[in-house]
This record gives structure tokens, C-alpha cells and sequence, in this order.
């Protein structure tokens, strides 16, 4: 009973430490501008040195990450990954996170077996909680995007027959479009305002959206402005593509929605099932993990799994 009382309180102070600290990263940024206006605009109110001694730590530590732990090619990797979730993170940002993540998980795991192998375990979880949620965050914007990309190309047609140019049928969409759709069309338009070519904005925008249906724009635009045309049409008729290709792959998604299930449920049931059974009778299935036969078992049976959700998805995956 003591144990699940100490755990209790573990949980409990290890969220509000990472909520303290990751909020306060977050926001740090934010704060120092709001804090900024409102003492230049208050000549009667000072800064502390305690208070910008606070800010001025949490930039140090930001930098020291960044300069300790991130290259220039994994700096920009992460920018871009970062860039694609939507999430308002920094590299140096995330690598905290990271970081909690490992301590958090690896102490549960820790407390609860009582075994540094789940340790190392809880770590390497920990290590890849962050990396999924980047990625979940990435598909479900994407997704979004693409859902919304029809909408987008048939206001840009009607503003093109309206007789608008193409910068403002894209300024009409950042105003009438949802997100994530408004944020991209947005930072298009402020690229192009800096400066940078319709050609090489379209590019950063499939970049930050590697969507097949938004390349499929990008191309028609670009052959248009180069050979000429009328790109009302062309981009009507790509819309007509898109919804097509659209109608199909949520047709082949409920198709191999058995499939795709029975992956995941193959997949994590031996695992949950033998962390259940450790936690309540170690003993029973502990030698599984000190006997080398056993161990040769598990390297077998993680081999095989990792097969048979490759497999299982290679055919629930089907190419629109």
C-alpha cells in the first residue's frame, strides 16, 4: 500500500515540475515582450533585477542546450519538424522536453518494478513519447490540411474569375480559411512580402506541407506561370481530382480499418500482458528475463512482432 502512496506523490510532483518548467519555457518569450510594452509605456514602473535575472537563467540554459547538444543539421531538422506539428516549440525547446520525458518515465517504471532493467526501458519509452507526438501532431495537421486544400483552391478559382491576381486570392483565403490552412497562406504571403519569389514561397510551403495534393497545385501553378494559360481551369480541374482521391482513400480506410486494428492489437498485447503479469507476480515471469533462453524468447518474439506489423501494414496500406 506504501508503495502506490509514494508513487502517487511521485506523479503528482513530477507533473507540476514539468508543467512549471515547460510552461515557463514556453511563455518566457511572450512574457518578456508583454513585460517590455508595459514598462515602456509605464515610465514610473521598473524591472527588478530579480526578474530579469529569472529570464535572463532561462535564456542561458536554452542557449547552452542549443550550443551543447544541437548541430546546425539537427537544429534545422527540428526546426522543420517542429514547423510541420504547428507546436510553438524551439529545437532547444523540445530537447528539454525530451529530457523530462526519459527522467519521468524511467523513475515510474523504476518505482513500480523495481528493476533497473525497466529503467532503461522507461527511458527509451520516455525517449520516444516526445518523437510520437511530434509526429502525431504532424499527421493530424496534415490531415486537416488536406481536408481543407479543396476549399482553398475553390476560393483562389473564384478569385481568379472575380478578376483578382493570384497574391490576392491567396490574401482572400487567409482571410476566410481555417486553420491550419490561414497560418500557412499567411506566412506564404509575409515570405513573398520580404521578398522571396512566388516560386520559392510555394516551395517552402510544400515543405512545411509535404502534402501530395498541395505538390499537385504547386506544379500546375508553376507550369502555368511559365507556359502560360488559363489556371482557373487547371486548378478546377484539380480540385475535381482531389475529392476524388479523397472519396477513395476514405473508402480503402474503412475497408482495412479490421486490419489496421488487428495490427495494433498484436502488437501491444504481449506487451502489456507481461508488464501485467511482472507487476502482479515477478517471480513467475521474471526468469523470462534473467535466463538467456528466456532472453533469446523475447529477441525472437520482438523480431517476429516487428515483422508482422511491417507486414500487416504493407497490406492495409494502399497507394490513391
Amino acid at each position: 500500500m506504501m508503495i502506490y502512496i509514494i508513487l502517487v506523490f511521485f506523479l503528482l510532483t513530477c507533473f507540476f515540475l514539468f508543467s512549471f518548467i515547460f510552461g515557463t519555457l514556453l511563455r518566457s518569450d511572450k512574457r518578456i515582450e508583454n513585460r517590455m510594452k508595459r514598462y515602456l509605456t509605464s515610465p514610473e514602473t521598473k524591472l527588478t533585477n530579480k526578474q530579469l535575472n529569472v529570464f535572463y537563467q532561462l535564456k542561458l540554459a536554452k542557449n547552452g542546450i542549443r550550443k551543447s547538444v544541437l548541430t546546425k543539421e539537427k537544429n534545422n531538422k527540428l526546426e522543420v519538424s517542429i514547423a510541420r506539428s504547428g507546436l510553438p516549440l524551439k529545437p532547444e525547446e523540445y530537447i528539454l522536453f525530451q529530457w523530462i520525458s526519459i527522467g519521468f518515465t524511467g523513475g515510474i517504471f523504476g518505482l513500480v518494478t523495481d528493476n533497473w532493467l525497466f529503467v532503461g526501458v522507461g527511458a527509451l519509452l520516455g525517449l520516444w513519447i516526445p518523437k510520437w507526438y511530434i509526429k502525431k501532431k504532424q499527421h493530424d495537421r496534415l490531415v486537416k490540411f488536406n481536408e481543407s486544400l479543396p476549399d482553398m483552391i475553390t476560393t483562389i478559382v473564384g478569385s481568379l474569375r472575380a478578376g483578382f491576381s493570384f497574391p490576392q486570392a491567396l490574401k482572400t483565403v487567409g482571410e476566410e480559411a481555417q486553420s491550419p490552412v490561414k497560418e500557412e497562406v499567411e506566412r506564404l504571403l509575409k515570405e513573398m512580402q520580404y521578398g522571396s519569389s512566388l516560386e520559392e514561397s510555394l516551395l517552402e510551403l510544400y515543405e512545411r506541407m509535404p502534402s501530395e495534393d498541395l505538390d499537385l497545385m504547386i506544379q500546375a501553378i508553376l507550369i502555368q506561370r511559365q507556359v502560360g494559360g488559363n489556371l482557373a481551369t487547371v486548378l478546377d480541374k484539380i480540385v475535381e481530382t482531389i475529392r476524388d482521391r479523397t472519396r477513395i482513400q476514405r473508402q480503402i480506410k474503412t475497408l482495412t480499418a479490421q486490419g489496421r486494428m488487428s495490427g495494433i492489437v498484436i502488437g501491444l498485447l504481449p506487451i502489456v500482458l507481461a508488464f501485467i503479469l511482472y507487476v502482479i507476480e515477478p517471480d513467475y515471469i521474471g526468469t523470462l528475463f534473467r535466463h538467456p533462453i528466456g532472453i533469446g524468447l523475447l529477441v525472437a518474439a520482438v523480431v517476429s512482432g516487428m515483422i508482422g506489423l511491417v507486414l500487416i501494414k504493407k497490406i492495409t496500406t494502399i497507394e490513391v
